[in-house]
């Protein structure tokens, strides 16, 4: 495989020639013709191959016409629409000597193909060596282009055309290419030469006028002596000081370029952190969303940003977060579906997710040809000028699409700009899939939550769904008193299994109808310490690992009369209470086989009376609230306390 030689910042001076001085030439033609893009070039990371150069040079002389389009391209490096490729490295320099004599490690930023030594004869005068490196082969054209670009270096400095000798070329038998550089002295040490040869005759002059007429050479000669090297002292150092100002002025700019690169670097960092603390603390898909959309609209450069993730059948892409855009395209983008099972869908984000690479597109003028109706109708709706688009791909599958666009263009995007992008993405990817495993397996343990549950019930039609309405009761309390989701979520789990050791009690005395004998009594109680010791040999983790306990210790009573353990008050853990109240409310309010059920004006006087005894009284005031907040007059038995 060719091996990258050449700085895209190379090809961009040329760019920036064509728009300048030949804009007729269609520029997407002709790095399509050399296998260039776009966003390749405006990207100074990026590096072309001998031949993707030659294509580009072939092509481009053909189109200009010019035979030196290459020498021109070099000395257009010292001009400002070049700004950034030759300048930010050599502005910074006090003058074309240490310029040219730092050229050899400038050298590597713009090109592999060589190795550029320096050599300094004189203040105005040095010899850079060219020696190709092995199993490289140039063109002449590259030759005449360093030319171009030695001349670009003293013409930065606003010295004027350097001469340039070749006493030995590659492509005239040489076994390197040898160039001889000089230039004209600065104007201010020129002036300080005439100031001092002016000072030495001036001095020569007064010393011959003494002997002819003391007077005349004391009155005339000096005075005028005097302010003529005065004179040219003044010229001189106005001279030296315009030319150090420009090279404060160009160190400057250097350093503004070199700040704004910093800058951007460690806002990439923050960026970068931020998203990876932000998600790493979320197991929702929708919360890692919101948080990666806030942090790219915080941190990065963009008008607008979105991601749109794939539906559960695969089949389509739909949108999920964003940010920079109206209500109007929001409405849009939430009512569009991009189709991944069609052939003929050809939309950047179809493209991108379903060939996994992505897409950089600085004009979409550019791309309209490969775009169905439908997908150019939508960039048009959306007014997007250029963007980016990266898949988000985990393990080998598409999970979706980060976009980022300009609507209007403030700067190209770069390949670095997608870079970035896709450093992001696949850190998305990951964290979406294990909020998805997360989930399904959240939703795998609620389904055998409910199947244990409803064994339990289905022993007795008469008790069926016992277990979900002393839930749903218990949540009610929860909510009433503010806890967490994640405490109702434990309180939750262990409602469903509170009576899951009564699968130990036979038949027989379960579904009996009348009055229990003691006897019968206590091997229905034995349902509790029954449920703690079947649940204990589930692994429950994290805040799950308190479900035996409580789920077991459900009849226990505020007074310490109540079973497995007796516990008293605040011993009885708060969730075991909620649904102690919770059960006793929904079992003397359903049908039993020994009677019937109670009014809920009966079960609420009832409770009232066992607070404090059997019961915590502040959770039985927190399910009365609750009923009647959630049935009200729509239940026949609702009751309204004073």
């Amino acid at each position: 495989m060719p091996k990258p030689l050449y700085n895209s910042r190379i090809v961009d001076t040329y760019i920036k020639l064509i728009k300048r001085r030949y804009s007729y030439i269609n520029i997407g033609d002709l790095l399509g013709f050399a296998g260039m893009k776009p966003y390749e070039v405006a990207d100074q990371g990026h590096w072309f191959t001998q031949e993707q150069i030659n294509l580009f040079h072939e092509r481009l002389k053909k189109l200009t016409g010019n035979t030196d389009i290459a020498r021109e391209a070099g000395r257009f490096a010292a001009s400002p629409e070049a700004i950034g490729v030759m300048r930010q490295y050599v502005l910074g320099l006090v003058g074309p000597a240490k310029a040219y004599d730092m050229v050899g490690s400038a050298s590597t930023k713009f090109t592999r193909s060589s190795r550029y030594e320096s050599r300094k004869i004189a203040d105005n005068r040095i010899e850079v060596t060219v020696t190709p490196n092995e199993g490289v082969t140039e063109e002449p054209f590259q030759c005449a282009n360093r030319t171009g670009f030695f001349e670009a270096v003293s013409m930065i400095f606003n010295y004027e055309l350097p001469r340039i000798d070749h006493p030995e070329c590659i492509f005239a038998g040489g076994k390197v290419c040898r160039y001889t550089i000089s230039w004209q002295k600065n104007l201010s040490s020129v002036w300080r030469r005439v100031r001092n040869a002016t000072a030495l005759l001036a001095v020569v002059a007064v010393f011959a006028s003494l002997f002819v007429n003391k007077w005349f050479a004391v009155g005339t000669v000096l005075p005028v002596a005097i302010v003529v090297v005065l004179l040219l002292t003044l010229v001189a150092e106005h001279l030296e000081k315009k030319e150090m100002k420009t090279s404060l002025d160009n160190l400057w700019n250097s350093s503004d370029q070199l700040l704004d690169q910093i800058n951007m670097n460690y806002n990439n960092a923050l960026m970068a952190n931020e998203i990876g603390q932000a998600i790493s603390r979320q197991t929702n898909v929708d919360d890692i969303l919101t948080n990666v959309v806030q942090i790219l609209e915080k941190r990065l450069d963009y008008d607008r940003g979105l991601i749109l993730l794939t539906n559960r059948e695969k089949d389509r892409l739909v949108f999920r977060a964003g940010f920079g855009y109206s209500d109007e395209q929001l409405g849009l983008l939430k009512k569009t579906a991009f189709h991944l099972n069609r052939p003929e869908s050809k939309g950047a984000f179809v493209v991108a997710l379903r060939e996994q690479r992505p897409l950089l597109i600085n004009d979409v003028n550019e791309i309209e040809g490969d775009l169905s109706p439908r997908s150019l109708a939508f960039v048009n709706k959306l007014g997007a000028q250029s963007f980016i688009c990266c898949p988000i791909v985990c393990e080998d599958e598409g999970l979706g699409v980060l976009a980022v666009d300009h609507l209007k263009s403030k700067r190209p995007l770069l390949q670095s700009d997608m870079s970035l992008l896709m450093g992001i993405a696949p850190v998305i990817g990951i964290s979406i899939r294990n909020a998805d495993l997360i989930d399904a397996r959240g939703r795998q343990f609620r389904s055998i939550l409910k199947v244990m549950a409803a064994s339990i019930d289905a022993r007795d039609p008469l008790t069926a769904g016992h277990s979900e309405k002393v839930t749903e009761y218990a949540l009610g309390i929860c909510s009433e008193l503010g806890l967490s989701g994640e405490h109702r979520e434990l309180i939750r789990v262990a409602a469903l299994l509170h009576d899951y050791g009564k699968i130990g009690v036979p038949d027989a005395i379960l579904k009996k109808n009348g009055m229990l004998t003691d006897d019968e009594y206590e091997i229905v109680k034995t349902h509790s310490y029954k449920t703690r010791e079947i649940l204990e040999q589930i692994s429950f983790e994290g805040v799950f690992s308190k479900v035996p306990e409580i789920a077991g210790s459900h009849h226990e009573k505020i007074d310490g009369s109540g079973y497995p353990q007796g516990l008293r008050g605040k011993e009885i853990p708060l969730g075991a209470r909620i649904i102690a109240v919770a059960d006793f409310f929904e079992a003397i309010t359903a049908k039993r086989h020994y009677r019937d059920p109670m009014t809920i004006e009966e079960a609420f006087r009832l409770l009232r009376e066992e607070g404090g005894r059997h019961f915590d009284r502040r959770l039985v005031e927190a399910l009365i609230s609750y009923y009647n907040k959630s049935y009200g007059d729509n239940s026949p038995h609702a009751v309204s306390w004073s």
